[in-house]
């Protein structure tokens, strides 16, 4: 049996790795293409062809697909919400710009299928628990909006062309393979986790909790955490989806299972043996109390559901990779 082609694009970087990790496990033909911005050569796969490039080079995206790909991952994007703000005219060229040149790419080379690394922070301040796909779309910062629009490009297209996607909104993406086999930490974190494990390892002397006022057990934000070996599968599951019924979703990805901060802290002090040391410092502008997703639609339409729901077992998974 010939098994699908797949183009993964920013397939060497922390989630990238992860899902190129889940195709291959379910042998498929995987292609990378990555700049190498934020991605690293540790993070790729002897079994996966690497194409370094740009999805700013409309040329050599042309040139790719012509490789007539059954199907793309698309992850590459710049992600820091404070850059965003800062920054925009990065987020609008690197963000939407480059992804209409990967979408004018397929359409040109008959690649009809594409999932799409979306996110929660199209929703902005939740207006209700969980968060569904129905919830209205009120981003509070630029990276929000840049995904919500890239949404929107791919649904005309769908309308006008032989062209199908599901966008997968994922929530607070978390942990490392269980197995070791991706080795590159991202750059510069600016995510809670990895920012504890730095604390934890002496790498960062404390860690600063915004806000203790909250309305929640503990008074710390609520997040709804979920482990990239969930997201990888959630990929596998949505190009089969594609290939079987060419229709577009878009798909929250989460647990709907919140975890404060306090609770993070205190789970990796369980599974390192370390004191994570951490002050309180005032609430951030636009942090919501409680960020929760729904997964009902995913359970329905992809058939998936996350296997790591254990704080523990999830931080573990990260712990596993440090320097000790």
């Amino acid at each position: 049996m010939v098994q699908p082609k797949v183009l993964v694009i920013g397939g060497a970087g922390y989630i990238g790795s992860h899902v190129v990790r889940a195709l291959l496990n379910e042998n498929f033909a995987v292609t990378v293409y990555d700049n190498l911005s934020t991605g690293q050569r540790c993070n790729l796969f002897a079994d996966a062809e690497f194409i370094e490039g740009d999805i700013l080079d409309e040329a050599k995206l042309n040139d790719v697909m012509a490789q007539r790909f059954d199907a793309v991952v698309h992850l590459a994007a710049k992600k820091a919400v404070g850059e965003s703000m800062e920054n925009p005219q990065k987020y609008a060229i690197n963000n939407i710009c480059g992804s209409i040149n990967i979408f004018n790419a397929m359409v040109d080379n008959g690649v009809k299928n594409i999932v799409f690394s979306s996110t929660a922070a199209s929703y902005g301040m939740p207006q209700y628990l969980p968060l569904d796909e129905k919830h209205p779309l009120e981003p509070i910062n630029f990276y929000g909006f840049t995904k919500i629009e890239i949404e929107r490009v791919m649904d005309w297209y769908s309308r006008l062309k032989d062209f199908h996607y599901i966008a997968l909104r994922y929530f607070n993406a978390v942990g490392y393979a269980a197995d070791g086999s991706i080795k590159g930490k991202e750059k510069n974190p600016q995510n809670l986790l990895p920012i504890v494990m730095e604390v934890a390892t002496g790498k960062r002397d404390i860690l600063h909790v915004f806000g203790n006022d909250y309305d929640t057990p503990d008074g710390t934000c609520i997040r709804d955490y979920i482990h990239v070996e969930d997201l990888g599968r959630a990929h596998v599951a949505a190009i089969r989806k594609l290939l079987q019924e060419p229709q577009s979703h878009i798909i929250n990805l989460g647990t709907n299972k919140g975890t404060s901060v306090l609770e993070i802290i205190r789970s990796a002090e369980r599974v390192t043996g370390r004191k994570v040391n951490f002050d309180f410092a005032p609430r951030r502008a636009g942090d919501p109390a409680v960020v929760l997703a729904s997964n009902a639609l995913a359970k329905q339409l992809l058939g998936w559901e996350p296997q790591y729901t254990d704080i523990d077992e999830i931080i573990k998974t990260t712990w596993n990779l440090e320097e000790k």
